[in-house]
C-alpha cells in the first residue's frame, strides 16, 4: 500500500476516522451514561437509632454509594461541608430529616441528596405506616450550605467553561511554540504567560461580569483561570517542540478527549466509573475545575 496513496488515504478516511470518531464518542458517553454515586463522602449527623437504621438502609440498598462521616451537631457537619470533608449532610431525627447540601461542590450531589433524604423519610414512614405513630409524618427540610450563584443555579455556566477553556489554551501553547518571531525560549514563555493572564480574565470576565456565575474572590478565581490555562497550554507547547504535529494531536487527545469528559466538572468525580474519577484529578481540566470550585465558592 506504500505506493499506493489513494487506498491508503481511502483506508484512513474509511477506517482509522471511523474508530476515532467511535473512540472519542464512547470517551464522552461512557462516563456520562454510567453517572452514578461512588464513595461520595456524606455526613451523618448525630448517634442515635434514627440516624443508624438511615445508614444500614443506605449502605443495604446501594452498597459503595457512600461513604459517611459522623458527626455529633449539625454545626460541625456543616463546618465539614465548608471545608469539603463531605459534599452534604443528612441530620436524621425520630420526626424529620434534614439535607444539608453545598451545590457549589456539584449540583448533581446536592439534588441526590435530597432524593436520598425523601427517600428514607417515606421508608420510615411505611415502616411506621402499621404502628402506633402510623398518623406521624416525616418532615424533610434541604438547606443549601453552600449555594451557586444564584444567576447560574444549575452551575450550567461553571461546567460548560472547562471545554472552551481547555481548547483555547491548547491554541495558545500551538500558536506559542510554532510562532518563528519568537525565537528565545523565554520569549516563549513569557508570551505563553502573558496570553494565558489575558484570556484568563477574559474568561471571568464573561464568566462573573456577564454571567454572574462566579461571585467571589475575584482576583483569586481570575487567577485560576489563568493558572489552569497555563498548564495546558504549556503541556501543549512543550510536546509541539517535541514532536512537532504528533504534539498537538498528542496534547488534543489528552486535554479535550480524556481530560475534559473525565474532569468531572458537570457532576462530580466521585459520579465517575471507578479509575475515571483519578485520571481526570491527575490532569489539568479536572484538577483545575476541582480548583476552581474551592477558589470561587469554599
Amino acid at each position: 500500500m506504500s505506493g499506493n496513496p489513494a487506498g491508503r488515504e481511502a483506508t484512513i478516511a474509511v477506517v482509522v476516522l471511523p474508530l476515532v470518531i467511535t473512540l472519542v464518542v464512547l470517551l464522552f458517553a461512557w462516563p456520562a451514561g454510567r453517572t452514578a454515586p461512588r464513595d461520595v463522602p456524606v455526613g451523618i449527623v448525630g448517634t442515635g437509632a434514627a440516624s443508624q437504621h438511615a445508614v444500614e438502609g443506605l449502605v443495604r440498598e446501594k452498597p459503595g454509594a457512600f461513604d459517611f462521616h459522623l458527626y455529633p451537631d449539625q454545626q460541625d457537619a456543616r463546618a465539614a461541608i465548608e471545608n469539603r470533608d463531605v459534599y452534604g449532610a443528612l441530620a436524621i431525627s425520630a420526626h424529620d430529616i434534614t439535607v444539608l447540601t453545598a451545590p457549589a461542590a456539584g449540583t448533581s450531589v446536592a439534588q441526590l441528596l435530597r432524593e436520598v433524604g425523601q427517600q428514607l423519610a417515606d421508608r420510615a414512614a411505611q415502616q411506621g405506616a402499621a404502628g402506633p405513630q402510623s398518623s406521624a409524618k416525616i418532615h424533610v427540610t434541604a438547606l443549601d450550605v453552600v449555594p451557586v450563584a444564584t444567576e447560574d443555579p444549575r452551575g450550567v455556566v461553571f461546567s460548560s467553561a472547562v471545554f472552551p477553556l481547555t481548547i483555547c489554551a491548547i491554541l495558545i501553547g500551538a500558536f506559542v511554540s510554532t510562532a518563528r518571531g519568537l525565537r528565545r525560549p523565554w520569549h516563549r514563555l513569557l508570551t505563553l504567560l502573558l496570553a494565558c493572564a489575558a484570556a484568563g480574565l477574559g474568561a471571568y470576565l464573561v464568566a462573573q461580569g456577564f454571567l454572574g456565575a462566579l461571585p467571589h474572590d475575584h482576583l483569586a478565581t481570575w487567577a485560576v483561570l489563568s493558572l489552569v490555562l497555563i498548564s495546558i497550554s504549556a503541556t501543549a507547547a512543550g510536546l509541539v517542540r517535541l514532536l512537532g504535529h504528533g504534539g498537538l494531536g498528542l496534547s488534543a487527545a489528552l486535554m479535550v478527549f480524556v481530560g475534559n469528559p473525565f474532569s468531572g466538572a458537570g457532576s462530580a468525580p466521585e459520579l465517575l466509573p471507578k479509575g475515571v474519577d483519578h485520571v481526570g484529578q491527575w490532569l489539568p481540566p479536572g484538577a483545575g475545575a476541582s480548583l476552581l470550585r474551592d477558589t470561587a465558592y469554599f
